[in-house]
């Protein structure tokens, strides 16, 4: 019982900080109140997020609000055709010193930071793309046979632009499901567009103020991880991850006949972490399965793919997805 107590006095003491966070981002970012929930929920999950969206939306003001507010050191990266590895990574120069001996040393690159801005990322090559891939997935990078670590906490935000494709370069399923969480910016509404207009053309323009420092995160983090989540939960999360693989017995008609493949099991972890992030967001102690339904788009879309008979009908994964939430977690709740 105590330390059920003592779970929860954590848990009020988090909420409270995270409302002053999110208070503190509202100074610069205007709006878009379910795009800063979503990236901020990533990183207390402890994971990356991809933000597509048109250009001009925000999605990098969110990006440096976030690493102010949170403590991070913060790196920013314009990906381009050109841009290589060594770019992004750092490589070893040979230097010499005033004996005129020679040696090597090594010259950090960006992404050697807390928080990492991968600004369209789908413009890069392949080759480029992929050296993020190490550092997303276990926090180091390998550099000349040389295992050299990240900063802690370690997190990418990237960013793409979903209309403009010439030129670009499609990010690989691998690396699109180290992203626990894809995040599509919207226009904004009227009214905030009128605000944002009013709040950012005049002398003055409010700015945001830090709220957590980097230890402050990890502390957050090991407490998300803590979080108690029901069996109906867990049992809403699985049936449902499963039931995205055409191939899986628990499959409804109409995954089978538009999906080509599903998520895998990285994808059912995403879901579990950012429902405790949600229920943080909220207020609760808890995640619930309205939790699970709101995350399945952002969490599952870019973990699926529709065939090409389902692209012809004209059908998307995005709908697909929220039938599928509809047939599968509508038993659960009634459950």
């Amino acid at each position: 019982m105590a330390e059920d107590d003592s779970l929860l006095a954590e848990v009020e003491a988090l909420q409270t900080r995270l409302g002053a966070a999110r208070a503190s981002i509202a100074r610069s970012v205007i709006g878009q109140e379910r795009v800063v929930d979503l990236a901020l929920g990533a990183v207390l999950a402890g994971g990356h997020a991809l933000l597509v969206g048109l250009p001009g939306l925000g999605k990098t003001r969110l990006v440096n609000t976030l690493a102010h507010v949170l403590g991070l050191n913060s790196s920013r990266v314009q990906f381009t055709p050109d841009l290589m590895p060594a770019d992004i990574l750092g490589s070893e120069v040979l230097e010499t010193a005033a004996d005129g001996t020679r040696s090597f040393r090594f010259i950090e690159g960006p992404v050697f930071c807390q928080l990492l801005m991968a600004d369209e990322i789908n413009r890069a090559s392949p080759r480029t793309q992929s050296a993020l891939l190490q550092a997303m997935q276990e926090g180091e990078v390998t550099i000349a046979g040389q295992h050299r670590p990240l900063g802690r906490p370690f997190h990418v935000l990237a960013t793409q632009n979903p209309l403009e494709q010439e030129g670009t370069y499609p990010l690989p399923e691998a690396q699109l499901d180290r992203f626990l969480v894809m995040i599509d910016v919207p226009y904004p509404t009227r009214a905030t567009e009128r605000e944002i207009l009013l709040a950012t053309t005049g002398s003055d323009e409010a700015e945001s103020e830090a709220v957590f420092t980097p230890d402050d995160l990890l502390a957050a983090q090991a407490l998300l991880r803590r979080m108690p989540v029901g069996q109906s939960v867990v049992d809403a999360i699985i049936d449902l991850v499963r039931a995205c693989r055409p191939d899986d017995e628990t499959a409804p008609d109409f995954i089978r006949e538009n999906i080509a493949w599903g998520p895998g099991p990285r994808a059912a972890q995403a879901l579990m972490l950012l429902a405790r992030a949600e229920a943080l967001l909220n207020g609760r102690l808890s995640p619930n399965i309205a939790d699970v339904a709101a995350l399945a788009g952002p969490v599952l879309g870019h973990r699926m793919a529709a065939s090409f008979a389902a692209r012809a009908r004209g059908a998307t994964v995005e709908s697909l997805v929220d039938r599928l939430v509809a047939h599968v977690l509508h038993t659960e709740a009634a459950a």
